[in-house]
């Protein structure tokens, strides 16, 4: 006498509750991409979660270093006095406000403070041909940098990049304005703790202006 056993119907799901199962998942994943991901890594945080758990910075960092990673070959005109990125630079360390000598020619030294992760810009208002030499270094530490220029009202992410490097203590050189708009440095701080950059300029540029 041969026996069939079978188990109970109830063990396998229905259509239904594989359909709401499904559904489920994919409003739930939706979520994570809207309140997570897209802070996390693209630095957009349309519900606002992300810059309440910390994303959005964190994601925006990744685009800053992304674009540092995909900018054009340098193109920096070398200078006698041109230094290695990991070589310091002997500076005056004393704070110098911004002073001009004429409306074209001026000769300045500012210092940016950079807290543990933060990164700010210093840039020079040049019109095309104009040229300009520089020095800055750290205090203590290394600072991912770039040398770059924009035209004026810029759409983002169109710029020019005349030169970057990743934890340098210093760099010197020169460069000319490939067109009218913002030429200058970012720096981005990848230590634990505080950097401060001092910059020197020397060249024809009308004004030296702090973005962040």
């Amino acid at each position: 006498m041969n026996e069939h056993t079978a188990g109970p119907s109830s063990e396998l799901p229905s259509s239904q509750r594989l359909l709401r199962s499904t559904v489920i998942a994919m409003a739930t994943a939706g979520v994570l991409l809207v309140a997570a991901v897209l802070p996390a890594e693209y630095g957009l945080d349309p519900t606002g979660i992300g810059n309440v758990l910390g994303l959005t910075e964190m994601g925006k960092i990744k685009q800053q270093l992304a674009r540092e990673a995909e900018a054009p070959a340098p193109a920096v005109i070398p200078e006698e006095s041109k230094l290695p990125a990991q070589a310091a630079v002997a500076v005056d360390s004393t704070p110098v406000a911004a002073t001009a000598e004429d409306a074209t020619q001026r000769n300045d030294s500012v210092q940016v403070v950079l807290d543990a992760g933060q990164g700010k810009e210093i840039k020079l208002t040049m019109q095309k041909g104009a040229r300009v030499t520089y020095v800055w270094s750290t205090d203590k530490g290394g600072v991912n940098f770039e040398t770059h220029g924009d035209t004026l009202n810029a759409p983002s992410g169109d710029f020019h990049s005349y030169g970057k490097g990743r934890n340098a203590r210093a760099d010197s050189g020169a460069f000319v304005a490939v067109f009218d708009g913002m030429h200058g440095w970012y720096w981005r701080n990848r230590s634990s703790g505080p950097v401060t950059v001092t910059l020197k300029t020397t060249g024809e540029y009308q004004e030296l202006k702090r973005l962040n």
